[in-house]
């Protein structure tokens, strides 16, 4: 796998800016500008806010709105740089806590001083990221106390209030809201549950204000599919979707599958929008957290679909009756359209459940796999008729044994560790 810097105007910016390949020690870090933290909390909120940053975990809810909530709660507030990525197309955290530790705990010491909080946690379920986490905390000065929580990898598992209920000693399942986490968190402390990109971006505007605007408006990208290698990139909001596709090796893509497994189906005519969360989100898909699978020229995208919804049906928290049987039925109707045996009905069962589904469930999983079938429905309606009308050769000659999880996942670039180094940031393309 290859990560890659696209073009912007500065660089120290930059998210992906670790030696190449190798996990960044404290030095280094404070080699490339990092710890110039003097920015006084209540001016890095202002330079937040002015900024426009959102959070990078999926919903995109802006970053200074939710350090003000918690801050302003009341109590000791509580920290949580959340790097437990559920997307099996996502490894942009994973990356983040393996190679640039130091960042991430920076921008949760930072989150820490906006909002009041005395401790912090680090919640995970790599054990790679993990070992690299509890050495860059044994390189820094305990400011802030820091937990590391480790839980199992599911899908679920990264839901905020999951996050909360598995730090505070149970299974890493979701609950009903109210209360959210901002209200009655860890230890029913308000409690700020920030994804780990987000985090990192808060520590580099602290050290950077002055580029306030150029890192907010940069995001990290995991993009695979077709038949290139999958890449990780680091991309300037603005940047046109095929313009993404070409960098990944997939020039002429057919669609692509947006957000992970959030944003739904897109034809080749969306790949002309911008990679911006309010373009795409008016055009009726979505950035999520930044994974982006693009579809080779002639591939079929009920396959793809149907391996999106098989996944959400398998990781189920089985805790909603309507997530359990509705994840299912979706499941069934588009595993019977990809093997063409789908009855008349099945659009119209599909177009229903899109619409009603979605905010039935305790988390987000049942409105992934409604908008899943839903975009299918509007973005390819000629290749949904072809499936009722018999078997798609494509489908049928797609791969076998593996199941779809594993068919969608992406491997984290490798990291290793190294010697300090004392090198800028940089732009370019590079190997990992």
């Amino acid at each position: 796998m290859t990560s890659i810097r696209l073009p912007t105007t500065r660089s120290p910016g930059s998210v992906l800016g670790a030696a190449p390949g190798v996990t960044e020690s404290a030095e280094a870090y404070r080699g490339t500008g990092g710890h110039a933290g003097a920015t006084d909390p209540d001016a890095l909120l202002r330079h937040l806010d002015a900024s426009g940053l959102r959070g990078r975990g999926g919903a995109g809810f802006p970053a200074a709105v939710k350090l003000r909530a918690v801050r302003d709660r009341g109590g000791v507030p509580v920290v949580v740089a959340n790097g437990e990525e559920g997307e099996p197309g996502s490894v942009k955290d994973r990356w983040l806590l393996r190679a640039r530790p130091h960042l991430v705990l920076d921008g949760l010491a930072h989150a820490a001083a906006i909002t009041g909080a005395v401790r912090g946690y680090v919640y995970l379920s790599d054990p790679e990221a993990g070992a690299s986490v509890r050495r860059a905390l044994a390189e820094r000065a305990p400011h802030l106390p820091v937990e590391v929580v480790e839980t199992d990898h599911t899908y679920v598992a990264g839901e905020e209030s999951a996050v909360v209920r598995r730090i505070d000693g149970g299974p890493a399942l979701p609950t009903s809201k109210p209360p959210r986490p901002f209200e009655r968190g860890v230890g029913g402390a308000p409690t700020l549950v920030s994804n780990v990109e987000t985090l990192a971006r808060i520590a580099l505007t602290a050290a950077h204000p002055g580029l306030r605007r150029v890192i907010a408006r940069s995001t990290l990208v995991t993009l695979s599919g077709g038949h290139s290698e999958p890449v990780l990139a680091e991309a300037p909001y603005g940047v046109p979707l095929r313009t993404l596709a070409a960098w990944h090796g997939t020039p002429a893509p057919g669609g692509a599958l947006m957000g992970g497994l959030f944003g739904g189906l897109v034809d080749a005519r969306a790949l002309d929008l911008p990679l911006e969360p309010g373009a795409l989100a008016a055009a009726g898909t979505a950035l999520g957290c930044g994974a982006i699978r693009f579809l080779a020229a002639g591939a079929c995208p009920v396959a793809t679909a149907a391996d999106a919804v098989g996944h959400l049906a398998a990781e189920s928290a089985r805790q909603c009756g309507v997530c359990v049987s509705g994840t299912a039925a979706i499941r069934d109707t588009v595993h019977a359209l990809a093997a063409g045996t789908a009855g008349p009905d099945a659009t119209a069962r599909l177009e229903r459940w899109s619409q009603t589904l979605p905010g039935r469930g305790a988390c987000g999983l049942l409105d992934a796999a409604a908008a899943t079938a839903g975009s299918l429905l509007r973005a390819f309606p000629e290749r949904v008729r072809s499936h009722l009308r018999g078997p798609c050769p494509d489908c049928a000659a797609g791969p076998a044994g593996d199941g779809p999880g594993r068919r969608l996942a992406v491997p984290v670039p490798e990291v290793a560790d190294a010697p300090p180094s004392r090198a800028p940031l940089s732009l370019g393309r590079r190997p990992y």
